[in-house]
């Protein structure tokens, strides 16, 4: 998108959007830990944007 110009939602747009919802909720992406193995976040912020990820070592 460029700047100004008006978000359209369509057919294409609700497509993705429900494949990306699936995506997130079907394995192995969240799963719950297992072992004994500790845990580290990486994080990163900015004006525009916020990202976190919990990864398990082991």
């Amino acid at each position: 998108m460029r700047k100004g110009e008006k978000f359209v939602w369509n057919e294409e747009r609700e497509k993705s959007f429900e494949e990306l919802k699936q995506c997130l909720v079907s394995p192995p992406v969240l799963t719950l830990p297992f072992g004994s193995g500790g845990f580290q976040i990486y994080s990163d912020a900015s004006k525009k944007g916020l990202g976190c990820v919990l990864m398990q070592h082991g």
